[in-house]
């Protein structure tokens, strides 16, 4: 997406940034990005996530260890049946893999109650792991949906095909620049010195 300078302040937005270094350690990247837009009746895919690749969410040594971890911002309001995002809370912590929810539910052709969309409003925030079991619901609200998405990885770690050029993307600063670098299992700078 173009990035302008709203949407890259929202890269290291300082009120997310000990959520992500919390989730995935002070090395952390950029991984990749994009908008969604949404006119009524839009849809999106069947329930999708789980653990696997890139996906993950570990709990060892009284730390929690995650994947690829999304951010959404929310630029529009979805109240209560609107659509838009969905998930099954609390399926990042569990063995089941999305295969064993039946198809019906899965293309939400039968509904099923532990399958949630949250009401929010423009300006919220949702950060979930892509190990949560979640989907995009057909879009409902007479307004446009309008969100942008940022997924980020720790820094050894990548579900992107390509990677930011950093000559296209001008006026990051120092730490914007440091989230985007390609993965690295050497170390690397830290992206903050602290929390």
């Amino acid at each position: 997406m173009p990035w302008g300078k709203p949407v890259r302040d929202l890269i290291d937005h300082q009120a997310v940034m000990p959520y992500l270094i919390e989730l995935l350690g002070p090395k952390l990247r950029l991984d990749h990005d994009y908008g969604m837009f949404m006119q009524k009746r839009d849809g999106h895919g069947g329930l999708h996530g789980g653990h696997g690749g890139s996906h993950w969410y570990r709990f060892r040594n009284g730390r929690m260890e995650n994947g690829l971890t999304v951010v959404t911002y929310f630029l529009t309001d979805a109240p209560a049946g609107a659509g838009g995002f969905c998930c099954v809370p609390g399926s990042h912590k569990s063995n089941y893999s999305v295969t064993e929810i039946p198809q019906a539910i899965k293309r939400f052709e039968q509904d099923a109650h532990y399958v949630v969309q949250p009401a929010v409003e423009a300006g919220d925030v949702f950060i979930f792991t892509e190990s949560t079991i979640h989907r995009t619901l057909p879009w409902q609200a007479d307004h446009e949906r309008r969100n942008i998405l940022f997924k980020y990885s720790p820094g050894y770690s990548t579900w992107a095909l390509n990677y930011y050029d950093t000559v296209d993307l001008g006026g990051l600063t120092s730490q914007q620049k440091r989230m985007i670098v390609p993965p690295s299992i050497e170390n690397h700078e830290a992206v903050v010195n602290a929390v």
